[in-house]
Parts: structure tokens; sequence; C-alpha cells
């Protein structure tokens, strides 16, 4: 199969004969990548309490993400380095297929997601690298290559744009909405009191 990040590919991985500490670093972000970003998100939301409500529907967009991406893949059925015969898998892997890469969807809309506010924009920071660097891991150990990890972070992209332009829509239509009537009827002035009865 040609492709055209091939030759980045075989720049990037480990191959057959891999360096054995740099393949351990790579095995390590490609394990536990995700886990570090949802720490960041936590410690994001243990630090701005105000910010836990946008956080719980980003993670919540994260999931519908992962979702997105497991069925794009499946459906465009571009197979894994390993699977055809490119690299050895340093990383346990099933046979799943791999454009857009899942892990750098989830990741990069994290991050994407953190970027956008200004009170979690360091945490962002720190997201965004950790997706960068877990991308390359997955390259690294042989099951993705480079063109699956930058279609998961367009994907990742166009998907909270559209959650970001959802958000701002609801708040149009119901901030267009009409102000319920107060509980209590307004005051009465005072010259327009009834006189009080004989």
């Amino acid at each position: 199969m040609t492709r055209p990040d091939m030759a980045l590919f075989l720049a990037m991985t480990a191959g057959s004969s891999p360096t054995p500490w740099l393949l351990s670093i790579a095995s390590a972000l490609a394990r536990f990548g995700p886990w570090l970003s949802a720490a960041v998100m936590l410690g994001a939301g243990l630090r701005h309490r105000d910010e836990r409500g946008y956080l719980l529907a980003l993670l919540c967009m994260a999931a519908i993400a992962s979702l997105v991406a497991h069925a794009l893949a499946s459906t465009l059925g571009y197979p894994r380095p390993f699977m055809l015969g490119l690299t050895p898998s340093h990383l346990p892997h099933g046979g799943s297929d791999g454009l857009p890469s899942t892990h750098a969807t989830v990741m990069g809309l994290v991050a994407f997601g953190l970027l956008v506010r200004r009170p979690l924009r360091w945490y962002g920071l720190a997201a965004m690298v950790l997706a960068l660097a877990t991308g390359w891991a997955r390259i690294h150990v042989g099951v993705h290559f480079p063109l699956d990890v930058v279609a998961g972070l367009g994907l990742a992209a166009a998907l909270l744009t559209g959650f970001l332009a959802l958000q701002w829509q609801l708040r149009i239509r119901l901030g267009a909405q009409p102000v319920a009537p107060p509980l209590t009827p307004p005051a009465i002035a005072p010259s327009h009191r009834e006189k009080p009865l004989p």
C-alpha cells in the first residue's frame, strides 16, 4: 500500500531494531498519555470551580469524539502499519483500522477545548504537548501512521468547532426567550393608593 506519509513513518517508527530507552518512553506515552490528559482536566477542574460545567461538557464531547473516530476509521478502512507488515507492533493492539487516530481525536479535542478558554489556556498547552507526544509515541511503536494522527487532530478541531457553534446558538436562543414575570406584583406608587375606608 502506497501512502503519502510512508517516508515520514519509516523515519519515525522504531522498526525491527528499536532503541530500547526510546521505545520504553514511547510505550509508556502510548499507554498512559490519555490518562495524563485526563489528569490535566482534573487539575483544571480542581483549580477553576467556575469552569467545571464547561469541563464536564468537554468530557462528554470527548466521549462522542471517540465514537465518531471509531466509526469513521471503520468506514474508511485504512489498516495500521503493523497490519501491513511494515513494522512489528511494539504495543499489544487489536486489528481495528487506524485512520483517524482515536487517541489523537480525543486528546486533541481536550487540548483545543482547554485552549479556547482563557482561564484554562495553560492546561490546554500541557494537554496539547501530551497529545502530540502521544501521537509520536503511537507512530514509534508501530500502531499508527503520521497521517492517522494529523487526521485525528483535524477531526478534533472540526468537532470542537461544531460543539462551540451549537453552544453559541443555544445561548442566543435561550437569551431571546421572554423574561418570566416576577412572582410578586410591583409596588403601587403612593399617589395612586386608595384612601382608607371610613
